[in-house]
Protein backbone atom coordinates (compact mmCIF):
# COMPACT_ATOMS: atom_id res chain seq x y z
CA UNK A 1 0.00 0.00 0.00
CA UNK A 2 1.18 3.51 -0.82
CA UNK A 3 2.41 5.60 2.15
CA UNK A 4 0.60 8.81 3.01
CA UNK A 5 2.86 11.43 4.55
CA UNK A 6 1.14 14.46 6.06
CA UNK A 7 3.72 17.18 6.69
CA UNK A 8 3.83 19.35 9.80
CA UNK A 9 2.37 22.36 7.93
CA UNK A 10 -0.51 20.20 6.64
CA UNK A 11 -1.15 18.77 10.12
CA UNK A 12 -1.24 22.33 11.45
CA UNK A 13 -3.71 23.26 8.69
CA UNK A 14 -5.97 20.36 9.69
CA UNK A 15 -5.90 21.43 13.35
CA UNK A 16 -6.70 25.03 12.38
CA UNK A 17 -9.55 23.92 10.12
CA UNK A 18 -11.01 21.81 12.94
CA UNK A 19 -10.66 24.66 15.44
CA UNK A 20 -12.31 27.19 13.10
CA UNK A 21 -15.13 24.86 12.06
CA UNK A 22 -15.88 23.90 15.65
CA UNK A 23 -15.95 27.53 16.81
CA UNK A 24 -18.07 28.71 13.90
CA UNK A 25 -20.40 25.75 13.23
CA UNK A 26 -20.17 23.40 16.23
CA UNK A 27 -18.76 19.99 17.08
CA UNK A 28 -21.00 18.01 14.71
CA UNK A 29 -19.97 20.15 11.75
CA UNK A 30 -16.30 19.86 12.73
CA UNK A 31 -16.64 16.07 12.96
CA UNK A 32 -18.31 15.94 9.53
CA UNK A 33 -15.59 18.10 7.97
CA UNK A 34 -12.88 15.97 9.62
CA UNK A 35 -14.46 12.84 8.15
CA UNK A 36 -14.52 14.46 4.70
CA UNK A 37 -10.87 15.51 4.89
CA UNK A 38 -9.85 12.04 6.09
CA UNK A 39 -11.66 10.52 3.12
CA UNK A 40 -9.88 12.94 0.77
CA UNK A 41 -6.54 11.86 2.27
CA UNK A 42 -7.44 8.18 1.80
CA UNK A 43 -8.54 8.88 -1.76
CA UNK A 44 -5.16 10.46 -2.55
CA UNK A 45 -3.29 7.61 -0.92
CA UNK A 46 -5.28 5.10 -2.98
CA UNK A 47 -4.99 6.98 -6.28
CA UNK A 48 -2.96 10.21 -6.30
CA UNK A 49 -3.75 10.78 -9.97
CA UNK A 50 -7.45 10.19 -9.49
CA UNK A 51 -10.00 12.05 -11.62
CA UNK A 52 -10.29 15.60 -10.37
CA UNK A 53 -6.71 15.84 -9.19
CA UNK A 54 -4.69 18.39 -11.11
CA UNK A 55 -1.09 19.05 -11.93
CA UNK A 56 -0.17 22.56 -10.76
CA UNK A 57 2.88 23.65 -12.78
CA UNK A 58 2.11 27.29 -11.92
CA UNK A 59 2.93 26.41 -8.30
CA UNK A 60 5.88 24.09 -8.87
CA UNK A 61 7.09 21.02 -10.67
CA UNK A 62 5.40 17.80 -9.49
CA UNK A 63 2.89 19.71 -7.32
CA UNK A 64 -0.70 18.50 -7.55
CA UNK A 65 -3.99 19.59 -5.99
CA UNK A 66 -7.19 17.84 -5.07
CA UNK A 67 -10.35 19.55 -3.82
CA UNK A 68 -12.01 17.92 -0.81
CA UNK A 69 -15.41 18.36 -2.47
CA UNK A 70 -14.47 15.53 -4.84
CA UNK A 71 -14.55 13.07 -1.91
CA UNK A 72 -18.02 14.00 -0.61
CA UNK A 73 -19.81 10.97 -2.06
CA UNK A 74 -17.27 8.44 -0.78
CA UNK A 75 -17.31 10.11 2.65
CA UNK A 76 -21.12 10.05 2.76
CA UNK A 77 -20.65 13.64 3.82
CA UNK A 78 -23.33 16.08 4.91
CA UNK A 79 -20.88 18.94 4.26
CA UNK A 80 -22.64 20.99 1.60
CA UNK A 81 -19.81 23.16 0.34
CA UNK A 82 -16.30 21.97 1.20
CA UNK A 83 -13.75 24.71 0.62
CA UNK A 84 -10.30 23.13 0.93
CA UNK A 85 -7.60 21.96 -1.46
CA UNK A 86 -5.01 19.38 -0.56
CA UNK A 87 -1.65 20.27 -2.13
CA UNK A 88 0.67 17.31 -2.53
CA UNK A 89 3.50 15.75 -4.45
CA UNK A 90 4.68 12.25 -5.30
CA UNK A 91 8.28 11.60 -4.31
CA UNK A 92 7.95 8.13 -5.86
CA UNK A 93 5.21 5.67 -6.77
CA UNK A 94 5.06 4.38 -3.18
CA UNK A 95 4.28 7.65 -1.39
CA UNK A 96 2.08 10.73 -1.40
CA UNK A 97 3.29 13.78 0.53
CA UNK A 98 0.54 16.22 1.54
CA UNK A 99 2.22 19.59 1.85
CA UNK A 100 -0.72 21.84 2.81
CA UNK A 101 -4.50 21.84 3.23
CA UNK A 102 -5.66 25.30 2.17
CA UNK A 103 -8.92 27.17 1.77
CA UNK A 104 -9.80 27.49 -1.90
CA UNK A 105 -9.89 31.29 -1.70
CA UNK A 106 -6.19 31.48 -0.83
CA UNK A 107 -3.28 32.02 -3.18
CA UNK A 108 -2.12 28.41 -3.13
CA UNK A 109 1.35 29.02 -4.55
CA UNK A 110 2.15 31.49 -1.81
CA UNK A 111 1.60 28.92 0.96
CA UNK A 112 3.60 25.91 -0.23
CA UNK A 113 6.79 25.71 1.86
CA UNK A 114 9.91 26.33 -0.22
CA UNK A 115 11.46 23.08 0.98
CA UNK A 116 8.44 21.16 -0.39
CA UNK A 117 8.78 22.88 -3.74
CA UNK A 118 12.42 21.82 -3.82
CA UNK A 119 11.60 18.25 -2.81
CA UNK A 120 8.83 17.99 -5.38
CA UNK A 121 11.07 19.30 -8.16
CA UNK A 122 13.94 16.99 -7.19
CA UNK A 123 11.68 13.98 -6.93
CA UNK A 124 10.41 14.42 -10.46
CA UNK A 125 13.84 14.89 -12.02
Amino acid sequence: MRRLIVTAPARSDLIDIRRYTRARYGVRAADAYDALLKQALRDLRDDPRRPGSSERPEIGRNIRSYHAALSRTRAGSAVRAPRHFLLYFLPDEDAVVVSRVLHDSRDLARHVPDEHLGQAANDEA
